[in-house]
């Protein structure tokens, strides 16, 4: 806060001018600096990615348009959804979006009331207590390819589903 000329300030509390720093160039050498994805993202290796937890967020938003059969719990499903579709944002590098738990919604078929019979058993299998094991989640995570997960929701219908169970 600027104070007037007129009062006096002792030596110590005066402003000092500033130093500027000598430009270092940045390298980066430890682990969790990613610019890129960058492999392997292998079965039980994870896929890093900026801002994950935002995807929780946007699955809760979306839960009540959510077209669930009997067996199936909201909760795990939310979660399931939340990983997935923050698999698929670290896949391009980015931080989940909307898009990418509404591809994921559409992959599973949780926006079709009248899903597919195996289809539905299929996830029902794979999203049981997703919400409470982190084993459950590694599998749930690592069983869907890769190719599947970069699909846009409208790029998908029935004949890539079967391809979740085939």
């Amino acid at each position: 806060m600027t104070q007037p000329q007129f009062v006096p300030i002792a030596p110590s509390a005066q402003v000092r001018p500033s130093v500027a720093t000598p430009h270092t160039t940045h390298v980066e050498d430890r682990p969790v600096e990613t610019r890129r994805p960058v492999g392997p993202f292998t079965q039980g290796f994870g896929a890093p990615g900026p801002d994950q937890g935002f995807a929780i967020k946007l699955a809760k938003r979306l839960s009540a348009s959510l077209q669930l059969q009997a067996g199936e719990d909201a909760h795990d499903i939310e979660i399931g959804v939340a990983l997935l579709a923050a698999r698929r944002a670290a896949l391009f590098g980015r931080a989940p979006s909307i898009y990418d738990v509404q591809a994921i919604i559409a992959l599973f078929g949780f926006n079709d009331a009248a899903a597919e019979a195996p289809l539905v058993a299929h996830r029902r299998g794979l999203f049981q207590a997703v919400g409470h094991s982190w084993e459950v989640q590694r599998a749930l995570t690592d069983s869907v390819p890769q190719d599947l997960l970069r699909l846009k929701a409208d790029e998908i219908d029935s004949g890539v589903r079967r391809r979740l169970f085939a």
